[in-house]
């Protein structure tokens, strides 16, 4: 069902985008009062807008309600509240990891004063640390 609205979704989103480019501006109208639209459109002298304007709107409703069907998916696919997806807590591991980092010896520097907010990047001669 996701899969059909996917399909439908983009179809849809196509198709507004076709029609969108078909449609005159609002300066086509001042050449087409003077003779020069009427003979040359495909809808005929009455001209194409009320075709393509009750076309574009079934598509932008038709675009909003696969738009909401699709969120609907994507929240019911979530899960939100299930412990299925949460990770699985074993002490044995945890405790196994905190002692091989405490094995580590830590490295201190020998021209740092402990405290201090000296950075690591290296400074230029001649400059301020």
């Amino acid at each position: 069902m996701q899969t059909i609205v996917v399909v439908v979704h983009v179809i849809v989103a196509i198709a507004i985008v076709g029609l969108v480019l078909l449609q005159q501006g609002k300066g086509a109208d001042a050449g087409a009062s003077f003779g020069a639209g009427a003979s040359q459109t495909v809808f005929g002298a009455s001209g194409s807008g009320n075709f393509l304007v009750r076309a574009t709107t079934v598509a932008a409703t038709m675009f909003f309600m696969t738009s909401l069907l699709l969120a609907v998916f994507a929240g019911n696919r979530s899960g939100l509240g299930a412990p299925s997806g949460l990770p699985i807590f074993n002490e044995e591991i945890l405790e196994e990891v905190s002692s091989q980092q405490s094995d580590v010896p830590i490295l201190e520097s020998e021209d740092v004063e402990p405290g201090s907010n000296q950075s690591d990047l290296p400074s230029l001669p001649g400059t301020p640390n």
